[in-house]
C-alpha cells in the first residue's frame, strides 16, 4: 500500500494540513489537501493546497511568492490530519502580512493581536 493510499481523507475527500517552521516549530497555518494536493506536495517538495473556497488547489506563495519548501512530513496515529515541516519562504505565511495565521490571542475575554505585521498585505497582492 503506497503512502498516500494510508491517507485518510474525510467524507469532502479532504483531509487538515498543519504547517509548522522547521526550524522553531511555531504553527505558521492550517490548510486542507486532497489527494492530488498532497501527492504534488510530496513530488514537488513545496505546500500545495486545496481552497475550498475556489474549489481547485492552491500553490503557497503562488501570489505572494511566500513559498513553504517541505522539510518533512509527518502524519497522526489515525492517518487523517497532515504535519508539514516547512522553511517559509520570506518570512511570512499568513494573507495578513504576519509570520503565522495564529497571532490573535484570548486575553480577559477578547482577541488581542500578538505579532505585528512584517509586510502590508496591499503590497503583496497589489
Amino acid at each position: 500500500m503506497s503512502a498516500l493510499e494510508q491517507i485518510q481523507f474525510d467524507s469532502d475527500g479532504l483531509i487538515p494540513a498543519i504547517a509548522q517552521d522547521f526550524e522553531t516549530g511555531e504553527v505558521l497555518m492550517f490548510a486542507w489537501m486532497n489527494e492530488e494536493s498532497l501527492a504534488l506536495t510530496i513530488e514537488k517538495q513545496q505546500a500545495v493546497y486545496y481552497s475550498r473556497s475556489r474549489k481547485k488547489l492552491w500553490f503557497k506563495g503562488e501570489e505572494s511568492g511566500h513559498t513553504q519548501l517541505i522539510k518533512e512530513i509527518y502524519t497522526d496515529c489515525d492517518n487523517d490530519v497532515i504535519l508539514l515541516k516547512v522553511e517559509q519562504v520570506g518570512g511570512i505565511a499568513c494573507h495578513t502580512g504576519r509570520k503565522s495565521c495564529f497571532f490573535q490571542k484570548l486575553d480577559n475575554n477578547d482577541w488581542q493581536s500578538v505579532a505585528d505585521v512584517l509586510k502590508d498585505p496591499k503590497d503583496i497582492y497589489g
